[in-house]
């Protein structure tokens, strides 16, 4: 595979538009990470931010909210006022057209000021169901009518089903062709779902062994001790299929079992992953039955069930967890079962991947049971990677013994490590678009979720089938048959 990079530290010229400025995103995410690209060096000098809102702030306001959401980042309080010098704030009504005419003014304006060359990126932190609107306007109000690139950035959710996905990127794709177009997934920018490509095709060693002959199952667990929290309103519309099935889970899974690109460019990588979607087994509802689970959470601990929380239908269907089973029918990985699971109010909050290889005969040791070489990838909390090996025991009788190798990063190699949304800033100043989702990726995992989905709502299962996990657990006793039922465990 040949890898195609920039490693310069290159100036990024350009101004941003931030429709939603004053939300809660912008202040926990985009401003802490625009700022760490300035202090990184790739924002300098020729920079602007437009934050947009309903809002009536002032541009002094804004700065004060934005020195605010980095406070603490540095010790420096002149270089938190130089960086907040850049940016402006402009009331706006996204349906009001002459709204957007006052913001190519101002736009125009800070082009010429700051020397931005024309480059803009639009940053979508708001409603999907203003997508299209906002979309036509920056076109018609001739807001990309400049000598740069414009690109625009889009949040999640990006559909609620096939259909609707394909709406929105229909409306959108009218003004911005796909290679403008940054769906964003902050599970791509993490550090080590980025490591799966250099370790799958960076060792030779692995790359041997990655394949159904080797490997017995992959399992992805997504697990989160958190319950809904202020999210209510949206989760009891999207439950964990859509909210995390659909999107995260599915990526990483494209990315465990894809075939080799031909080099590390986003049209090869691309391809290799639309492929290991169109592989992607789509269930009938009676395949669904067998092969996945639902669950919603009760009370636990100090913990309210999931029907008790604000905002939740007191008689709410709505699953909080999801485990299933996958098959990709590719030539490498064909047969080979890979196990998903996510949660909320589930024992802990982690992000792993187990590969789990198969196990030789143990007959040459009396049949004492062998440890299953698993190689895990530890996402979060922890940041590293461990190998489970079988060895000898220390003494005078041969019997083995597990043992895991590996390493996790230091707490001063955490800190260096570019938080997932910094990553994928730079990702899409830079016109890179490999770590991001493609609208083909996105049209086969609806597809896929959607025959789930369906399935589920054609069953009239009982009010009281839920809950039927317990807070503090790792959810209902299904999901371990699951696994049980093919002689497998969940490792984790």
């Amino acid at each position: 595979m040949k890898v195609v990079l920039n490693l310069a530290k290159k100036e990024q010229k350009a101004l941003f538009v931030i429709f939603g400025g004053t939300g809660d995103l912008a202040q926990r995410k985009l401003y802490p990470a625009l700022f760490n690209l300035y202090k990184r060096g790739y924002l300098k000098k020729h920079f602007a931010v437009i934050g947009t809102a309903r809002r009536p702030w002032s541009n002094g306001y804004y700065r004060d909210v934005v020195r605010s959401s980095i406070d603490g980042m540095v010790n420096s309080q002149a270089q938190i006022d130089e960086f907040a010098s850049h940016f402006y704030y402009q009331s706006h009504n996204v349906n009001d057209v002459d709204h957007y005419e006052t913001l190519r003014v101002l736009a125009d304006k800070l082009d010429q000021d700051y020397g931005l060359e024309g480059n803009r990126l639009y940053y979508l932190a708001m409603s999907p169901s203003f997508f299209g609107t906002i979309c036509e306007h920056l076109k018609s109000q001739g807001l990309t009518k400049t000598a740069g690139y414009n690109r625009v950035i889009i949040e999640k959710p990006f559909g609620h089903d096939y259909a609707s996905a394909k709406e929105l990127n229909d409306e959108i794709s009218k003004y911005f062709p796909e290679e403008a177009t940054f769906r964003i997934d902050h599970y791509l920018g993490k550090e080590m779902i980025q490591n799966i490509m250099a370790l799958r095709f960076g060792n030779s060693i692995l790359s041997a062994i990655w394949n159904n002959k080797m490997i017995s199952n992959i399992q992805v667990t997504l697990s989160e001790s958190l319950g809904v929290e202020e999210r209510g309103g949206y989760y009891d519309t999207a439950g964990a299929l859509r909210d995390m099935v659909q999107n995260h889970i599915l990526q990483i899974v494209a990315l465990l079992v894809m075939d080799r690109p031909d080099s590390y460019c986003a049209k090869d990588v691309r391809k290799r992953k639309v492929e290991t979607f169109e592989a992607l087994k789509i269930y009938s509802p009676e395949e669904v039955a067998q092969n996945f689970v639902r669950g919603q959470y009760g009370e636990g601990k100090d913990m309210v069930a999931y029907r008790d929380e604000s905002m939740i239908a007191p008689d709410s269907m709505t699953e909080t967890f999801v485990a299933g089973k996958l098959e990709v029918d590719n030539c490498d990985m064909a047969g080979v079962p890979i196990y998903i699971r996510t949660g909320k109010r589930l024992a802990t909050k982690a992000t792993r991947i187990d590969i789990v290889f198969k196990q030789d005969d143990d007959s040459l040791f009396g049949g004492q049971g062998l440890a299953d070489n698993t190689l895990t990838i530890n996402v979060e909390p922890d940041t590293g990677i461990d190998f489970t090996l079988n060895t000898k025991k220390i003494g005078q009788e041969f019997a083995t013994r597990q043992t895991n190798i590996g390493y996790c990063l230091t707490e001063e190699q955490v800190a260096k490590v570019p938080e997932a949304y910094e990553r994928l800033i730079l990702n899409a100043l830079q016109g890179n678009s490999v770590n991001f989702t493609h609208w083909d990726e996105l049209e086969y995992s609806w597809k896929f979720v959607d025959a789930i989905r369906n399935a589920w709502d054609q069953e009239d299962l009982p009010v009281d089938y839920f809950p039927n996990y317990a807070c503090g657990t790792m959810g209902p006793q299904a999901s371990d048959e699951l696994l049980a039922k093919a002689g497998h465990h969940w490792i984790f």
